[in-house]
């Protein structure tokens, strides 16, 4: 079977509402960097479609019904959100499932500190990365300090044309024939990602310290004087402060033809905005759809905002104790009897590194929606493994909506391999593939995807929020 190119038999229409989503994803891109800036677009875009959150429905003495739409937030870094159907929930719901966060550089908890007149933050990467790819790019600070008083401050810096960046340096060609010895795993020591915030020392005329010198650290003691006048903080309020250090600039469109998109965080906001506008434009649907976006899928699911902790399963029980109907038997008839899409990205083939690939199963820039039957290391290690009968009615739901597909593995069997929520929803009996956007660049600081992909995977989410179930 030959990979196909889906831009080929696009019409005029379909360029156009190609186009027209893309666009809105670019936007979705540039206005969540972070899990939490993520969830308030996406309970904005929500709301606007009528949903309301899960704990104002549940005040209410009415039954759950066919038509509500409601939410529900855990900790402003993961949402679910439930379009209710006209049969009980114990029968089952068509679920698509992406993650939130992506690889980013965490701020630690007492970072900041001055070294030869050069303040720094310093940073504790987050998931899976190759850390040289990181240093003298532009870097902008998102995230919360949250202070003793339950104050919180948010911080988005760098991302306004008018405002500062940040950025890890590198040592210059010149000196570098040691550095250049080294592994790439070692080029660039994860101790070494601290971020350069400030070179201007802090003067006060007629001031000095208990000893009657100059202050030992006036660099980081102008960086402390601006961050207590603009954002009213003291250092000591770094110890309750989340603040990640992600790419700055906004998402772009990618080669002469405009194909293509170049951001960052694509994997898996990608899915996560694809999955959010085909739920949102699925109003009436006759089986229950849910739409899970959670958090800390790079770090393996953990936490109380992962796909590991129990949010899901108590706020599916919420739910059916809504219906009048609670038990735990119709809890895990609902859960087993729910077909699943994890809503993952694949890597694209890459023939600058084609021997990392098998061409044969490999997906494609522009050949459409990805399915990965398995995902895992080596020998399939950490996969959920999907059913062949599952894959069968998928296909046949997308080739009666004329969605353009491909099924494809992340690369050779021996060459390494990676995992997503799959597995951890499966345990529950229900059925569930990885299905999603090719991305060319993984885990890079920009990744890049088709613009084409991005429509067929909307297309093909749509498809299955429709389906009957198996």
């Amino acid at each position: 079977m030959e990979a196909k190119n889906v831009w080929k038999d696009y019409t005029a229409r379909q360029l156009k509402e190609c186009e027209a989503l893309n666009r809105e994803y670019k936007e979705f891109l540039d206005a969540g960097k972070t899990e939490r800036e993520c969830v308030d677009v996406i309970i904005s875009m929500a709301e606007e479609k009528g949903y309301v959150e899960l704990s104002e429905k549940l005040k209410g003495r009415a039954r759950l019904k066919k038509g509500d739409k409601v939410y529900a937030v855990n900790m402003n870094k993961s949402v679910t959100v439930f379009n209710i159907g006209s049969g009980p929930l114990s029968d089952g719901m068509n679920i698509l499932g992406a993650h939130i966060d992506s690889p980013r550089m965490d701020v630690k908890s007492n970072p900041l500190y001055e070294d030869s007149s050069i303040a720094y933050l310093d940073t504790h990467y987050y998931g899976g990365v190759k850390k040289y790819q990181w240093v003298t790019i532009p870097l902008s600070l998102h995230g919360v300090i949250v202070k003793k008083d339950g104050t919180t401050v948010i911080l988005d810096i760098g991302e306004d044309d008018d405002d500062p960046v940040f950025f890890v340096s590198d040592l210059l060609i010149h000196l570098a024939s040691k550095q250049m010895e080294k592994k790439g795993s070692e080029v660039i020591e994860g101790e070494a990602l601290d971020i350069i915030v400030g070179n201007r020392p802090l003067v006060v005329k007629g001031k000095k310290g208990d000893d009657g010198k100059e202050d030992k650290d006036p660099v980081k003691a102008m960086i402390l004087k601006v961050l207590k006048d603009d954002y009213g903080v003291e250092e000591e309020d770094f110890l309750s402060a989340e603040l990640e250090v992600v790419p700055a600039g906004k998402a772009r469109d990618a080669g002469l033809d405009r194909s293509m998109i170049l951001a960052y965080g694509q994997d898996d906001r990608v899915c996560a905005f694809t999955s959010l506008y085909a739920f949102l434009q699925c109003s009436d649907v006759k089986r229950t759809s849910c739409l899970i976006l959670t958090d800390k899928e790079e770090i393996g699911s953990v936490g109380a905002t992962g796909m590991t902790s129990l949010f899901f399963e108590n706020t599916i029980a919420k739910l059916i104790d809504k219906e009048g109907t609670y038990s735990e038997l119709k809890l895990r008839d609902c859960l087993a009897n729910s077909c699943m899409l994890s809503s993952d990205v694949n890597a694209a083939y890459d023939p600058s590194y084609a021997s990392s690939f098998d061409k044969r199963n490999a997906s494609y820039m522009g050949g459409g929606m990805v399915f990965s039957k398995f995902t895992g290391s080596r020998g399939k290690s950490g996969s959920n493994d999907a059913n062949a009968e599952y894959i069968a009615y998928l296909r046949k739901v997308l080739d009666d909506a004329k969605v353009s597909y491909q099924i494809a593995e992340l690369g050779k069997v021996d060459i390494g391999g990676g995992g997503t929520i799959a597995y951890i929803m499966a345990k529950y009996g229900m059925n569930v593939i990885d299905a999603g956007v090719a991305v060319l660049n993984m885990h890079a600081p920009y990744e890049a995807t088709s613009k084409a992909d991005v429509y067929e995977t909307m297309r093909g989410y749509v498809a299955f929020l429709n389906a009957p179930g198996m």
